[in-house]
């Protein structure tokens, strides 16, 4: 079992250079241990009562669930979307030197 609590948290954004500038700043403010960016993932949805089906890339950041609130801070005032995709998922099992690092790589609690 994973006693540190930590989250990875899912977003979507619409470019490649969205998704590096809000990477590169979770990660540079101690926020994030890591951010994958997953290039191309269609999202098919429907906003303001049209059907989408747009190309984005997909952010998956490793934190702390503690830091939660600051993250999606600065996802928001990052963030081209009007309601940025935000969703946290609990971490509850891992390699425990992986968890460790992700603890060590975040701002302190």
């Amino acid at each position: 079992m994973n006693d540190h609590k930590q989250v990875v948290v899912f977003s979507t954004v619409e470019s490649p250079e969205e998704a590096s500038m809000i990477s590169r700043h979770l990660v540079e403010q101690g926020l994030a241990a890591c951010v994958n960016i997953v290039p191309h993932v269609k999202s098919v949805y429907i906003w303001k009562g049209k059907l989408r089906e747009e190309e984005e890339w997909q952010l998956v950041i490793k934190t702390q669930e503690a830091l939660m609130d600051k993250v999606i801070a600065a996802v928001k005032r990052l963030h081209s979307y009007d309601v940025p995709e935000l969703i946290a998922l609990p971490i509850i099992a891992g390699n425990p030197p992986y968890l460790d690092w992700i603890k060590e790589s975040t701002l302190p609690l």
